[in-house]
Formats: C-alpha cells, sequence, structure tokens
C-alpha cells in the first residue's frame, strides 16, 4: 500500500499507466465535449474536487453533483478550460491544463495542474494546484 493525497492506496486502486493515461484521455474527452453522462460515468459517487483560494469557485466540492455545478460556475464566468496534456504514474493521473476567460473588466490566463485519484477505477478526488492564486481570486470574485 501507499499513500497519495494523504489518503491510502490499496493494490486495487492502482491501474498500469496506459490505462491511467486512457482514463486521464477519457476525462479530458468528456469534459472537451460538454458530455455529462460520460463525465459521469468517470466519477466516483464519493468524489472530492479541492480547488485553492478565496473565490466564488474555490474550497472543495463534494459529490458528483457539485462537480457539476463548479464546471457550471466556472462557464457563468466566461472559463474556457483547455486540458493541454495527459500525464499518468503509478497511481494517479495528472491533467496539465491551460485556462483562460474575459468577464466584464477581469481577466484569467493561467497553466496549472489537476491531479486525478482512482478508487474502484473512478476518480474519487481532483486535486488542482495554480501558478497564481491571486489571479483566480481576482477573477472569480464572489
Amino acid at each position: 500500500m501507499g499513500e497519495f493525497l494523504g489518503r491510502t492506496l490499496h493494490p486495487a486502486d492502482r491501474a498500469d499507466p496506459a490505462s491511467l493515461y486512457a482514463l486521464g484521455e477519457e476525462f479530458r474527452a468528456a469534459q472537451t465535449g460538454k458530455d455529462p453522462v460520460r463525465l459521469r460515468a468517470l466519477l466516483h459517487d464519493e468524489v472530492e474536487w479541492v480547488l485553492p483560494g478565496d473565490n466564488a469557485v474555490s474550497g472543495t466540492a463534494r459529490g458528483i453533483d457539485a462537480i457539476f455545478e463548479r464546471f457550471a460556475a466556472m462557464a457563468a464566468y466566461g472559463l474556457d478550460i483547455h486540458i493541454e496534456h495527459v500525464t499518468a504514474g503509478r497511481d494517479a493521473v495528472a491533467l496539465i491544463l491551460h485556462n483562460t476567460g474575459h468577464q466584464d473588466d477581469r481577466a484569467i490566463d493561467e497553466h496549472l495542474v489537476s491531479t486525478l485519484a482512482l478508487r474502484d477505477g473512478r476518480i474519487v478526488r481532483i486535486e488542482t494546484y495554480l501558478t497564481d492564486i491571486d489571479m483566480m481570486n481576482a477573477y472569480f470574485t464572489r
């Protein structure tokens, strides 16, 4: 057993890097295509998405519906999420993203990373790492 993001991973949670990469590509296709049925099938019922900052979309979203609410809130702010690369390790997937958007007098242009941890072959935790938290806070003002 190992640990990832403070959680114990059991051997059954591990997949070969090719399978993890395929899951990451499936996530990218579902998110890019705005395909809620496909995306929902990838998410574990107990999924969490941790997003740093102090703004309208930050914090921990718990559950599939909360994940979709966060995506909807980001879209309402005019955010364009572009997954540039999918990388896979032993226990998780990392997505390298470039998010851009314009809202009133605010703009965002940020590169970031989100990791996807699995349980039972589905995404149970998304952890996002930002390059500019202040820009994110300014863009997603409450």
